[in-house]
């Protein structure tokens, strides 16, 4: 009888084929006669792609990348733009004028914002002069003929020039010029008051029959909060993502490739002392990673994440949601370390265990005759490659895209319009970007279009690879000159062919299930937020059962699809056939699976955790160097682009490590669907495989021949 797995009897005689010719038993496993499967799933992805690049297209139209790092100024222009009126492409620091706005928009009843507070834009934040009253002067137009590079040559000041109304305006804080009263620091191309007013010019504007000015710390608490807002803060973190590409090339694509490179011809020649090698350097990286985390955080050293760009007061300390991020990872590292340490040890007790790594022996020997399966890897990586870089950017500019529009706000001001020539009390609302919920909708499908994309990419990868391998299986690892690169390129070409819409709902079946996780999670966490003090315990316990069950689910779901993209690669069946075939010979071989497989899964997850960690690490050191500690490619933390290095690490070596892990879970299935169709004696397996799942009368058969 045939099993899903098993040969077809018409490939050889009686007992698996005995006397036939190698290359019609390594055929034999594999059914031609396929038809396409699942081809609803497969025109779903390509639609669901085609609406991902509409979908960007609004962000490239709508969006300005500059947004997520500069502010806005009082007439809606981007600090740092060109196209702004004036030209701003040297002018990208945010100033506020009129300090005494910046006071009233923090009280609790204000009718007014921060954004509603008169700003524009400079090239660094001024500060008090030492021995008299220096100015702050708006935009000069009208009246005022000077040129912008002659305004910014002489600090922005042009005092000296005011008619007597104008004079008399700015007196009142209504412009065109503003008194330097409190010093100011660049935090996060913002400029931050200081509530410690400079007592010299405060006397000279007293002096002049200025009005009075709040001097209270809320000036600088204020402009802190704004800074610090959550919605902020996120925008600086993606806009870190565009200022460190080249970080992401280097350390997220290339140094993962050659890493997982170097680990799979060390488990072809050295598979006996990798087990320790993993080990022993997982360890050493994730101390590593964890006292990069301790140094930004300021916990030990002197080389803190700061918050200033720029030369800072040593004497003013300026916090952020940045350090404490920072901090928070640190703190999840020291865990992760303790784990990693334990966990070390529980796995060495079973790697003194022989049998424990007797699969990946015979991994390597496949990866050794099938010497394709080493670099077909690199064309999913190529094409992840293009899709993560078309990703990337559209992912800037819908973070960025939105509707610049004037505020509606109830605030009474009045300032000087400088082209009016006159006091202009109608329009003091500042401008902000307006996002719509369906901005939101569309940042949730980018992203869940990536991790769809990533999903089917390594499961088109896994289907190849397991064609390949069980060709190598079926054949008595006696296989034909040819069949080294032959069996990886028919596979592939099966899968093109017949199998991407099975690949397709695969790969989608993984990514709804572990987005529902988040959403789930997220609302818990909003539950939370919302009545933190009136939740039941009966809420508690289901809310933290249902997380746990669909953890479990997801797991599951994972370990099923890896198995059902052999089936499928062997027999062609559709998703749902497969998995049904691939679980019941999992379950009916359960304790022989489990008997050398849980330690060789375990190593692959650590060789790959290595390959992540060793991406995150030569992050932080690149991050860490002069050119994006300083002027505009300062990035504000080193979290966010150390995280995507991370996880960009970990997709790499999931592509490459698959090759090793698909290879042992194809052998194993193999090795079962053998097993019984030969009333429970494998015929084809290798004799390093029998020496753990066989018994000694087979091994000896297999080894000294019929």
């Amino acid at each position: 009888m045939r099993g899903p797995l098993g040969r077809d009897a018409s490939a050889g005689g009686a007992g698996g084929g005995k006397g036939g010719d190698d290359d019609d038993a390594a055929a034999g496993i594999i059914r031609h006669d396929r038809k396409c499967r699942d081809l609803p799933f497969l025109a779903l992805f390509a639609a669901f792609w085609v609406a991902m690049i509409v979908n960007s297209s609004f962000g490239f139209n709508q969006g300005s990348p500059l947004r997520l790092t500069y502010g806005l100024d009082y007439k809606g222009n981007i600090c740092g733009s060109k196209r702004g009126d004036p030209d701003l492409s040297e002018l990208d620091v945010r100033y506020w004028l009129n300090p005494n706005q910046v006071y009233q928009s923090g009280l609790k009843n204000s009718t007014s914002d921060l954004a509603d507070a008169k700003s524009i834009c400079l090239m660094e934040c001024p500060y008090p002069a030492e021995d008299g009253l220096n100015f702050v002067c708006d935009y000069p137009e009208g009246d005022i003929r000077l040129s912008v590079d002659d305004w910014i040559d002489r600090d922005y000041d042009y005092f000296e020039y005011l008619t007597p109304d104008m004079r008399n305006s700015s007196l009142q804080l209504q412009g065109p010029c503003y008194p330097i009263i409190f010093p100011s620091i660049n935090v996060y191309w913002s400029c931050q008051f200081i509530a410690r007013p400079s007592n010299v010019s405060l006397k000279h504007w007293q002096q002049m029959g200025g009005v009075s000015i709040d001097e209270n710390m809320l000036i600088d608490k204020t402009i802190h909060n704004t800074i610090n807002y959550k919605s902020s803060v996120l925008k600086r973190y993606v806009a870190d993502i565009g200022k460190s590409w080249p970080v992401l090339i280097v350390c997220g694509g290339l140094l993962p490739l050659f890493l997982s490179l170097i680990w799979l011809a060390m488990i072809r020649y050295f598979v006996a002392g990798m087990p320790w090698i993993t080990v022993i350097l997982f360890n050493a990286l994730v101390i590593s990673v964890t006292m990069f985390f301790y140094i930004k955080a300021g916990w030990i050293g002197n080389d803190p994440l700061t918050v200033v760009i720029g030369p800072s007061d040593p004497y003013v300390s300026i916090g952020g949601r940045e350090i404490n991020h920072l901090q928070a990872a640190a703190v999840l590292m020291t865990v992760v370390m303790i784990i990693a340490f334990l966990t070390s040890i529980a796995i060495v007790r079973r790697i003194l265990i022989a049998t424990s790594t007797t699969v990946l022996k015979v991994a390597a020997k496949v990866i050794g005759e099938v010497h394709a399966l080493i670099i077909f890897p690199v064309v999913p990586y190529f094409a992840l490659a293009i899709i993560y870089m078309f990703w990337f950017a559209a992912t800037l500019y819908l973070f960025s895209s939105g509707q610049v529009v004037q505020n509606d706000c109830n605030a009474e001001c009045c300032s000087f319009d400088l082209k009016l020539g006159k006091v202009n009390c109608d329009s003091c609302c500042g401008y902000s970007v307006h996002y719509t919920p369906h901005i939101g909708i569309a940042i949730l499908f980018h992203l869940f279009g990536c991790y769809w994309a990533t999903q089917f990419f390594i499961a088109c990868s896994s289907t190849v690879i397991a064609g390949s391998v069980a060709s190598y299986y079926w054949a008595r690892g006696e296989i034909s000159h040819d069949i080294p690169f032959h069996t990886v390129v028919s596979s592939l070409k099966r899968l093109l062919r017949y199998s991407l819409g099975s690949v397709a709902l695969g790969s989608l079946v993984v990514s709804s299930v572990e987005w529902v996780r988040c959403i789930l999670k997220w609302l818990r966490h909003r539950l939370k937020g919302v009545d933190s003090t009136g939740e039941s315990r009966l809420g508690k316990t289901v809310s933290s059962s249902s997380h746990c069950c669909l953890g479990c689910i997801d797991w599951t779901i994972k370990s099923v699809n890896r198995n059902a993209y052999i089936v499928i690669a062997v027999t062609g069946k559709g998703f749902c056939k497969a998995s049904e075939l691939a679980t019941g010979l999992i379950m009916n071989n359960i304790l022989r699976i489990g008997k050398v497989n849980v330690i060789g899964d375990v190593i692959l997850y650590l060789g790959k955790l290595c390959v992540s960690l060793s991406s995150a690490l030569f992050a932080f050191l690149m991050l860490d160097t002069h050119k994006y500690r300083s002027a505009h490619n300062k990035i504000s933390s080193p979290l966010f682009p150390v995280l995507l290095c991370w996880a960009l690490g970990y997709v790499v070596a999931q592509l490459f490590f698959g090759v090793v892990e698909t290879s042992v879970e194809t052998i194993i299935l193999s090795f079962c669907q053998d097993a019984e169709e030969h009333d429970g004696e494998a015929q084809y397996a290798p004799p390093l495989l029998m020496e753990t799942l066989g018994d000694t009368s087979q091994l000896q058969r297999l080894t000294q021949g019929p």
